[in-house]
């Protein structure tokens, strides 16, 4: 394997990369010559870097006529990518009139292999401001995006995400599954969870589902700021509703017909 020092370039990524875009622009399966001729590569090579994308579902090859094609791996990824955009599209508007009425840092994030990713951010005019780089990730089990994500989990992807080790990052950071479950559930009845100095002294953060046509939570906004100034009354008095009432917007934007959470609540109480 070689690479380029320069630029940190590796020649068989590079390499692998380049088959794919031939299968997706030629649109066809294609045979192990007429792709080794297309790429300018001998076919022992182009054979090794198949077979290597075959193994991860990247391309696959029919058994009858040993052709190549693009695998459903290659839709997977780019399918979750553009979602993901569409998301960040649909939502960014919404995401600001947050930052307006409440004048602390906004991000949306993903749950991703167990973790949170940040996936867009409208920062507030704060000069005390918390914000997560887009395109970070952080645990999930203490985070307030996290625990929205883990809470509409089925139980066999939640055991998965506990199994992996609640790790302590403060003193407040929840790491007994019991109590992580028993939070969970609360945050389902609520309809939005809390980060109270539990993934960074000082810092609170709240956060609430997205949900999409078809009324699954697909990703959570979240509001963070330094604890002084996120009180409790604060909390009670302006943001838990704005809060609520944006992330119901951006889901009815995005196609779903049902309540508001606390909405919902009271239909099932009664």
């Amino acid at each position: 394997m070689k690479s380029d020092k320069k630029g940190q370039r590796v020649q068989s990524v590079e390499r692998a990369l380049y088959l794919l875009e031939i299968l997706s622009e030629v649109g066809r399966p294609m045979t192990l010559s007429d792709i080794s001729e297309k790429a300018g590569l001998n076919i022992s090579t182009v054979h090794r870097l198949l077979h290597t994308l075959i193994s991860h579902q990247f391309v696959q090859q029919d058994l009858n006529s040993g052709k190549y094609r693009l695998g459903l791996k290659v839709f997977e990824i780019g399918s979750k990518a553009l979602y993901s955009l569409d998301i960040r599209q649909v939502a960014r508007p919404d995401l600001q009139d947050l930052v307006d009425r409440c004048n602390e840092t906004v991000n949306m994030a993903i749950l991703e292999q167990g973790e949170v990713v940040y996936i867009e951010q409208v920062e507030s005019s704060n000069m005390i401001k918390m914000f997560a780089r887009v395109g970070s990730r952080g645990p999930a089990h203490c985070t307030g995006a996290g625990k929205v994500l883990l809470a509409y989990l089925d139980q066999e992807e939640l055991s998965s995400v506990i199994k992996r080790g609640l790790v302590r990052f403060t003193p407040k950071t929840i790491t007994d599954p019991d109590k992580l479950i028993e939070e969970l559930h609360t945050i389902r009845e609520q309809g939005y969870s809390l980060d109270i100095e539990e993934m960074e002294e000082g810092v609170k953060c709240i956060a609430a589902p997205i949900r999409n046509h078809e009324g699954k939570v697909i990703a959570a906004v979240s509001i963070s700021g330094p604890v002084a100034r996120m009180t409790d009354k604060r909390l009670k008095d302006m943001i838990i509703k704005n809060l609520k009432e944006i992330t119901h917007k951006i889901s009815i934007n995005l196609g779903y017909q049902g309540l508001p959470a606390e909405q919902a609540a009271d239909l099932s109480v009664g």
